[in-house]
């Protein structure tokens, strides 16, 4: 579990550094997780170990995932700091939220309803 632990943190680290480096606007840790990604998929046919180390990272990864609930508190913490802030936005925030869940929502029957059409087709083929 330590030697998963230890590359999950790096991967992360490895992505904080790029994002610093290169003044990116993707947090760090969402570009070590793609690059963990691609790591696994460049990878994973090469090295005969590798299905063992996945196996420890996703075994790994699904402990850490029980104890996230724990890294909401440093949020609700600078929520609560920065409450006036909030207040004087509150519809601008309002806004923002509406407008992406109707944006989601759009999107994912968008491409839900061309998945339909297309296993249909498909399945009239075979």
């Amino acid at each position: 579990m330590l030697k998963s632990l230890f590359i999950i943190f790096f991967y992360q680290l490895l992505g904080e550094a790029i994002q610093k480096f290169f003044i990116i606007n993707i947090p760090g840790p969402v570009i070590g997780l793609i690059l963990l990604l691609l790591s696994f998929i460049l990878f994973s046919k090469n090295i005969k170990q590798s299905k063992k180390i996945i196996k420890e990272i996703s075994l790994t990864s699904h402990q850490i995932i029980s104890y996230l609930s724990l890294l909401f508190v440093p949020i609700g913490v600078g929520v609560v700091m920065h409450i006036s802030y909030l207040g004087d936005n509150l519809f601008k925030i309002f806004s923002i939220i509406i407008i992406g869940t109707l944006a989601t929502l759009v999107f994912t029957a968008f491409v839900m309803e061309k998945i339909i059409n297309l296993e249909k087709k498909n399945g009239k083929r075979r």
